[in-house]
């Protein structure tokens, strides 16, 4: 039993000063005490790391849709190249437009 590196034989020694300082009463209520503090550290802890794993999530989703937003974008953009490519445009001669309106 290892708790906070502390053995059992620290943690014995440890419950006899305290019984000594503060006596047979006052151990209870200290105990209980230290209990609840502890209950509400790890209870503060596992919010804390609930909340982060929420966050961490939430900004993995953001950075995998604005990979396909990025993705969506670069097929749209080969597709309107390939398009103009494909294209060809005849040069109009401006002779003939002339001579029409003339």
């Amino acid at each position: 039993m290892n708790i906070f590196g502390i053995g059992l034989p620290e943690m014995a020694l440890i419950m006899i000063v305290a019984l000594l300082i503060f006596g047979p009463k006052k151990l209870p209520e200290i105990g209980r005490s230290l209990g609840k503090t502890i209950r509400s550290f790890q209870d503060a802890s596992r919010e804390f790391e609930t909340e982060f794993k929420k966050e961490a999530q939430k900004i993995e989703e953001s950075v995998k849709m604005n990979a396909e937003l990025e993705a969506s974008q670069e097929e749209k953009a080969e597709f309107v190249n390939k398009s103009s490519d494909s294209v060809t445009v005849e040069p109009s001669s401006t002779n003939s437009t002339e001579k029409n309106i003339g």
